[in-house]
């Protein structure tokens, strides 16, 4: 066994302070909304844009950001994607017109599709699969997990005391700090294999995943039904079936289909989506109820959320070690089963809600959730796979969150969105109108994390897992 990095602890704080960054910014946008469309004088239609634009390009090229690590050199790929994503955060908070904006966030998510697959490879091959991976992994799934409540906290507090602005430039000095730091701490790594380039799969299925976010994120706005909707998720559809089939017929393919031979790095990647659809949601549908229905600032909402945030750190070590001890299985399933009594909290929420009694328990069954399920998640994605494939590894398990975190939010806002309407026709007021709707989609979550906690129950093999982990002290 080869000698361990010495440096691989602090390798392991570099990357994950701008995975962070990353992580912050699929939600840290959502509080600061108002603000920014009153200060770039946003049209209604397109103020979601600052949204999806990052939505699109991360989703769309992690899987390529991914194969590129492997054949490039990891710590070359995460050093480009800190420089595109830092001096795009940079020229968000500068933006002087919707189209700047707009325009730069789509180049921030090209960096954090640079930058999360890169980061995850990393750490899979700066540390031996066994206990110190499951630790390292378990810090990476902490920040993966709190992430999206912290960047509620912490776009209330910069959007209130400092401006919009800051809730990008506050990315700069990470982004500067891990730039110089990752060629002392961060050693070099990338596949010895020798390959030819697959172009025509890395077009089909970048293309492909693009489309198919764009789609869902705009599915509320057209309508499921609608030829608009259906036309590009049907050329989606197609784009990934061709991909599928060049794979399948390709020397050197971008995603070889050996990855799946362990099945569990296959479940891990279903258990990753579905867990990116409740998890996506519930923060976007939450951040509404508190700000629409109870009428709270930007401020008061983040800080409601320290609670999820500070729970899933506080329970983070916890899980990590239980997954070293009895395995991911076992932990995955717990929190699964925690998830979907969270979500079933949040559907009884009244109207006139208390934080202390009717927000606070679901908070922290959420923030229990977060840890023993992403941590397990990240653990089982890269059970069994080569050096070689850690990049494509941690391509998928991303894109795979990433991709149910699209179609989470898309089919919650349709599903809210549409009961509310039909309840304001029939004469009920905006606030009960706003919160039966939302009760509606948080049912919505309940059956896609049961449907997660089956998923972990039938295809997360404890078998296979053992077989993977022998030599190391992983028990499944």
């Amino acid at each position: 066994m080869p000698e361990a990095d010495p440096r691989r602890w602090k390798a392991l704080a570099i990357v994950c302070a701008a995975f962070f960054m990353t992580v912050l910014d699929v939600s840290i946008v959502n509080v600061a909304l108002p603000s920014i469309g009153k200060a770039l004088d946003f049209s209604r239609d397109n103020l979601q844009w600052v949204i999806t634009a990052y939505s699109i390009t991360f989703g769309g090229f992690l899987l390529l950001g991914g194969r590129a690590a492997d054949f490039l050199g990891r710590r070359r790929l995460f050093l480009a994607g800190v420089v595109v994503f830092t001096i795009a955060s940079f020229l968000c908070g500068l933006a002087w017109s919707e189209g700047v904006l707009i325009a730069a966030r789509a180049v921030q998510g090209l960096g954090a599709a640079m930058i999360s697959p890169a980061a995850l490879s990393i750490i899979t091959t700066t540390f031996e699969e066994g206990p110190e991976r499951n630790k390292a992994l378990g810090i990476w799934g902490a920040i993966g997990g709190s992430g999206a409540a912290v960047g509620v906290l912490l776009g209330g507090v910069l959007t209130k005391y400092l401006g919009w602005e800051w809730i990008f430039f506050v990315n700069v000095p990470v982004g500067i700090t891990a730039f110089l730091l990752a060629p002392r701490f961060v050693r070099e790594s990338k596949s010895e294999r020798e390959t030819s380039q697959d172009i025509a799969g890395a077009v089909t299925v970048t293309a492909g995943l693009a489309l198919l976010v764009y789609s869902v994120s705009k599915a509320p706005e057209h309508g499921w039904g609608s030829s608009w909707t259906l036309l590009r998720l049907a050329i989606a559809v197609v784009l990934l079936v061709v991909f599928l089939v060049i794979e399948s017929r390709t020397k050197d393919p971008i995603m070889p289909f050996r990855i799946f031979r362990v099945s569990t790095v296959a479940g891990a990647n279903v258990a990753g989506l579905l867990l990116g659809f409740v998890v996506f949601s519930n923060f976007f549908l939450l951040t509404l109820y508190v700000q629409q229905v109870l009428g709270w600032s930007a401020l008061k909402t983040g800080f409601t959320f320290i609670a999820t945030a500070g729970t899933a750190v506080l329970w983070a070590g916890v899980a990590q070690a239980l997954v070293t001890r009895i395995g991911p299985k076992t932990v995955m399933a717990v929190g699964f089963v925690a998830m979907v009594a969270g979500m079933l909290w949040y559907t009884q929420i009244p109207v006139h809600a208390s934080y202390w009694s009717d927000l606070l328990p679901g908070y922290l069954l959420v923030g229990f959730a977060l840890p023993f399920t992403f941590i397990p998640v990240s653990i089982a994605a890269l059970a069994g796979v080569d050096h070689d494939e850690a990049g494509l590894a941690s391509g998928l398990i991303n894109t795979a969150q990433q991709i149910g975190g699209a179609i989470g939010v898309a089919v919650t806002s349709s599903v809210s969105l549409s009961h509310f309407n039909h309840l304001v026709k029939q004469g009920k007021s905006v606030p009960a109108a706003f919160t039966s709707g939302s009760a509606w989609a948080f049912w919505v979550c309940v059956g896609v994390a049961i449907v997660g906690l089956i998923a972990t129950l039938i295809l997360v093999r404890r078998d296979e897992l053992a077989s993977v982990s022998e030599g190391s002290a992983v028990v499944a």
